[in-house]
């Protein structure tokens, strides 16, 4: 399955939800949107260039997280309930804080990686604030995480709320925070040199 696809699966999920309240459809159907990202994704030799993060795991258990999603999906089938689905974020944020937390062992954290896209050279600044930028995101996904499981409790109003927008926002406020952290450091190494040799 592409990786595009799966993304706008999940992304739709909270949003549904006002969807089947607005006509009075039952909200556990919208579990068949969660089952087709058990189905292993086709790697072509373009798709190799491109970093994902089910490349940090071993080939055996990259259909895995697919599973475990999928399977919210056909418990909410099974039971008729929608309870499995609102695990689903809690169920995201704690994948993406495992793939985060893993790489922090890894000689290349998740986020150096990414960089080195862009900037095959890194330098040993970049490296230090790449590794710091993965430990924030590791707080992030622990954090809203957090709120996710507790929306749950707190009804499926509050929980499609949260996790329909105000989760969203909170992870834009995170790129946008750290997109001027990133500018303001770079802006800062271009000028010092020249203050040096003034």
């Amino acid at each position: 399955m592409p990786s595009w696809f799966a993304f706008v699966l999940g992304l739709s999920l909270p949003p549904l939800f006002w969807l089947c309240r607005l006509q009075d459809w039952p909200f556990w159907w919208c579990g068949v949107l969660l089952l087709p990202l058990a189905w292993p994704a086709r790697h072509s030799p373009k798709a190799r260039q491109n970093f994902s993060l089910l490349s940090l795991l071993p080939r055996p258990l990259k259909f895995l997280p697919g599973c475990f999603i999928a399977l919210l999906g056909l418990a909410a089938i099974f039971w008729r309930s929608s309870l499995s689905l609102q695990f689903y974020p809690v169920l995201v944020n704690l994948m993406f804080l495992v793939f985060f937390a893993a790489s922090l062992t890894q000689e290349q954290s998740l986020i150096e990686r990414l960089a080195r896209r862009l900037e095959p050279d890194l330098p040993e600044s970049g490296k230090r604030y790449t590794r710091r930028v993965t430990e924030a995101w590791c707080l992030f996904f622990i954090g809203n995480g957090g709120l996710s499981l507790w929306s749950i409790g707190a009804g499926e109003k509050i929980w499609a709320l949260y996790n329909g927008l105000i989760a969203y926002l909170l992870m834009g406020l995170m790129f946008v925070g750290e997109w001027l952290i990133r500018r303001r450091m770079k802006s800062r190494a271009r000028t010092e040199p020249d203050a040096s040799h003034a």
